[in-house]
């Protein structure tokens, strides 16, 4: 890495929009003194060996990139930070529907069934939910996994699998369908999943989203100085709105970790990664 006198970040181009995002914070962020430069990956898993090979000093992950960062950085002897998040990469909760009229009253009655779920890695739509039925003593071997691999390496962010699982609901592919509770109620409004055509069966415990990874090699100054920027961030400013309104946020928040603790738990239950963070999952096309 060159002179660590700009800041280097990595994001994943899960929408086009994420190029208007990150020009648009670059341009706030040189205003404020700060020179940043960002990098687009086409995939978490490139993200998070970039920032292990000291190609960006910061990446902007999804709590799957979080897990895999903080096991490859252990594994050599670093340590991975989450330094902020925003507002609303905090408790959050994924859900199981079914149809209004199914029989299916109780989780022990998905035995046999279908469950739909988004693409392999996404933590909302698949691994977390189905960990959540183990602990509701169903596992994966009790049903039949539908998967909707829609971008795969985008660990979910694109939410085209979830909306292919609650469309197999409601044609009637599937028996029940997981998803984020927040893109539910959004298909509810959007229509995707008719008024009154579904209810919920079974919701996660709270888990926490996406937050800006750094490692203890990272420039201090310059970290230091981007996450106060990004905490200081003020929604009212005419100039920060637009993307923030992109970017899914009101505020900025530091990071914390315990959100995470689910998610690390059911990466293990599927065999995802293992402990030094090496890609371990069947199938996975990358």
């Amino acid at each position: 890495m060159s002179e660590d006198t700009i800041l280097l970040l990595g994001a994943v181009a899960y929408d086009p929009k994420v190029v208007t995002i990150w020009e648009g914070f670059e341009a706030y962020f040189a205003r404020q003194g700060l020179k940043m430069n960002y990098v687009l990956y086409s995939n978490y898993e490139r993200q998070v060996e970039a920032l292990l090979d000291g190609q960006i000093h910061v990446a902007w992950n999804s709590p799957l990139a979080w897990i895999r960062a903080q096991r490859l950085a252990r594994a050599r002897g670093l340590e991975a930070r989450a330094i902020a998040m925003r507002d609303s990469d905090c408790d959050l909760a994924s859900i199981i529907a079914v149809r209004e009229a199914s029989p299916i009253k109780t989780v022990a009655d998905l035995k046999g069934k279908t469950v739909a779920v988004g693409a392999v890695d996404s933590p909302q739509a698949t691994l977390l939910p189905l960990a959540h039925l183990h602990t509701l003593k169903l596992d994966t071997q009790d049903i039949t996994v539908q998967y909707h691999n829609v971008l795969v390496g985008k660990h979910g962010d694109h939410i085209g699998g979830e909306r292919d699982a609650a469309k197999a609901l409601i044609a009637g592919s599937a028996d029940a369908a997981c998803l984020l509770e927040y893109n539910y109620h959004q298909f509810l409004m959007d229509g995707t999943l008719p008024s009154g055509t579904t209810r919920m069966l079974t919701r996660t415990a709270l888990f926490d989203h996406c937050n800006f990874t750094v490692l203890s090699t990272a420039p201090t100054k310059l970290i230091a100085q981007f996450q106060a920027l990004l905490i200081d961030m003020s929604y009212d400013d005419p100039d920060v709105r637009p993307l923030c309104d992109l970017e899914g946020l009101k505020a900025w928040y530091p990071g914390r970790v315990q959100g995470y603790e689910a998610l690390d738990k059911a990466v293990d239950l599927a065999g995802f990664y293992d402990q030094q963070g090496t890609i371990t999952v069947k199938d996975y096309p990358l």
